[in-house]
């Protein structure tokens, strides 16, 4: 089996930057459908994202943890593609900030119940995004043995 059998390409990108591009073993990424593992070789796909967290197993052995909320990505044999609405490393995210931000988006949802779906909806998806980066944060705090 060669070499480049072992491992595939990895990247991802939201719209201010590209957050990670490595050679990858594993790969899990939360879509729409449930969360999906992908191994080298995978069978051709493209799936819608949710907020979550994505957690790659690098071609070293070292791993990465990130945050993302909506995009999608594509699945090729040898290559996977995240486009993501927003994605952060854990390792960059800041616990109290987001605790901070969910507290807020929380109360102005319950403001929002009764007055405006629309706002009510936007408010929905940015708890979404910030429990996502809590997610990502303490997976990767666990992985490196951080309190």
């Amino acid at each position: 089996m060669s070499d480049a059998a072992l491992y595939f390409k990895f990247e991802i990108v939201s719209p201010e930057r590209v957050v990670l591009k490595a050679d990858a073993k594993q790969v899990s990424i939360p879509t729409v459908d449930g969360e999906i593992t992908v191994l080298p070789l995978h069978i051709p796909l493209v799936s819608l994202l949710k907020s979550g967290v994505i957690e790659v197993i690098l071609a070293d052995g070292g791993r990465d943890v990130m945050a993302v909320s909506g995009g999608l990505v594509e699945i090729l044999a040898n290559k996977v593609v995240v486009l993501a609405d927003s994605a952060e490393r854990a390792e960059e995210l800041n616990e109290a900030a987001i605790e901070t931000a969910k507290v807020k988006a929380e109360e102005l949802k319950e403001q929002a119940r009764h007055e405006d779906s629309v706002e009510f909806a936007r408010l929905s998806a940015l708890i979404e995004r910030e429990t996502a980066r809590s997610s990502a944060l303490k997976r990767w705090k666990k992985l490196k043995n951080i309190n």
